[in-house]
């Protein structure tokens, strides 16, 4: 499995926009992807793919999120947009 931790970039964390974009890029692929904060255990990881499910992490700007995927072009994907500051 594919791992890559990366800091949240958007100024309002993974909150509604930068959530959608999100879950619209994982949406991209048919991998299954999950998103969980550094200092969560692997239950706690949510779906990339949902919207709500990303926010429902709280992840605020700053905080570490790992995103992993059977599918390490996913990873790098998701990755590098959760790094960006969507909110802009």
């Amino acid at each position: 499995m594919a791992s890559k931790t990366v800091i949240v970039g958007s100024t309002v964390g993974l909150h509604a926009r930068p959530a959608a974009l999100v879950a619209q890029a994982a949406a991209e692929f048919d991998d299954d992807i999950t998103l969980r904060l550094s200092d969560a255990d692997a239950d706690d990881a949510v779906d990339a793919g949902s919207s709500m499910m990303i926010m429902s992490l709280g992840a605020a700007a700053g905080d570490e999120i790992v995103v992993e995927s059977d599918n390490a072009e996913a990873v790098e994907k998701l990755a590098a947009l959760i790094e960006q500051n969507l909110d802009a």
